[in-house]
């Protein structure tokens, strides 16, 4: 035996173990075939957190959709899932892609961060493998033309349009006490890309970006980062990074007394995290983030919310995003009546998807984004995490800027 074909056949046995719980009896005769699904993400290395949360999100979907009947066109056949570690590196995740390509699977959904995303769809597009961006918010993953390529959630110039337009209606209101900025920001094309757009965009509202940062993934240690915020000392300090360094790097502000008027994040990696607010609920208090959200106002986000603490794990946006990215592609195979890859990529390109707790408008996919997604803006208050933009989905108003001690 070769030791690709041993590689391969290690890799079915894996996948199949790790979702040996969504295994169907053979009962009355022979079962539908069941519809295979890879689900990408790092579980493993730096961003193993985020990547583990995703996985959830999308076997609590499988679980769901399985439970519901299976895909119905196809005669109740159940999703099969076949897990792979990206290990936070785009190479390992274009790796898995080949491996579940091999394996037969008819679509994935993936692949967590916006580098991996950008490997992951374009070596699956090699296969004309349909691929459901999860969460990945570079706009690059869209921009290609990648036909295989479907992103439901909102990209990050979107997000960042709508940071900076209700930042500017909050500070104008409190009547302009912030005009200085400061960027924190993680390497990848996720920080950078973000960053980038923010200091293009932020002196045409009237600010002055003092100053830009970049850090490596990891970050160990905040204190000469946070050194110089104190000796700049900006009004509104917006951090761009993952959960890991953007905790440490608000904690180390905290421990170092640098008090901002705001700290504004777009996308922010913990701004927006129950994890964040349980553990250290002082750094954490009046953060604002402009963010993936759910609708506060449907019950289903609770319900969610519910069975995912009921795991011991807490209800993130990778949890929820990726449980409706799987519902997405579900549909789309329930109408394309088929496990064919090309059929399954049409369905997607004419999905109007609507069964999900997300604030957006009407699904429709252009050149493979949702142009109904759309940001939410929270605020830490109290110990909690409320939506205080747009109104329609307001829990409570906004504190701009705090309160100095």
């Amino acid at each position: 035996m070769t030791a690709a074909s041993l590689d391969r056949r290690r890799f079915v046995a894996q996948t199949g173990a790790a979702a040996s719980a969504l295994a169907f009896p053979l009962v009355g005769g022979a079962q539908p075939k069941p519809v295979r699904i890879g689900v990408l993400h790092p579980v493993t290395g730096a961003l193993a957190y985020s990547g583990q949360q995703c996985r959830e999100g999308a076997l609590m979907a499988i679980d769901d959709i399985n439970k519901a009947g299976g895909i119905k066109a196809l005669g109740g056949a159940k999703i099969e899932a076949l897990l792979g570690d990206a290990q936070s590196t785009p190479a390992a995740g274009s790796a898995e892609i080949e491996k579940m390509n091999e394996a037969g699977v008819s679509a994935v959904v993936g692949a967590y961060a916006s580098a991996i995303c950008l490997a992951t769809t374009q070596a699956a597009a090699k296969h004309g493998l349909p691929h459901v961006v999860d969460v990945g918010v570079a706009d690059q993953i869209v921009e290609r033309g990648l036909k295989n390529t479907f992103r439901f959630a909102p990209g990050y110039k979107k997000c960042a349009d709508i940071a900076l337009a209700n930042l500017h209606v909050l500070n104008t209101a409190a009547g302009k006490p912030a005009r200085t900025v400061m960027i924190i920001h993680e390497e990848s094309l996720f920080g950078t890309g973000t960053a980038n757009l923010l200091a293009r965009e932020l002196p045409g509202y009237g600010y002055e970006v003092k100053e830009v940062i970049k850090h490596a993934n990891p970050t160990r240690d905040f204190n000469n980062i946070v050194l110089r915020m104190k000796a700049v000392n900006p009004d509104i300090v917006i951090p761009a990074n993952y959960y890991n360094e953007y905790a440490l790097l608000v904690r180390t502000m905290q421990q170092q007394n640098v008090r901002p008027k705001a700290i504004y994040s777009v996308l922010g990696g913990a701004a927006s995290s129950y994890k964040f607010v349980k553990e250290f609920p002082q750094a954490a208090n009046g953060i604002i983030d402009c963010n993936h959200w759910f609708n506060p106002k449907d019950k289903r986000s609770f319900e969610l919310k519910k069975r995912t603490e009921a795991k011991n794990l807490f209800y993130s946006y990778e949890v929820f995003l990726t449980y409706t990215a799987m519902r997405l592609l579900a549909d789309a195979v329930e109408r394309a009546r088929s496990t064919d890859r090309a059929a399954i990529i049409n369905a997607l390109e004419t999905s109007t998807f609507s069964d999900h707790f997300l604030p957006y408008g009407p699904t429709k996919f252009v050149n493979g984004q949702n142009t109904g997604a759309q940001p939410l803006m929270t605020q830490v208050l109290s110990g909690d995490i409320k939506v205080i933009v747009p109104r329609e989905y307001r829990q409570a108003e906004p504190v701009f800027p705090l309160k100095q001690l």
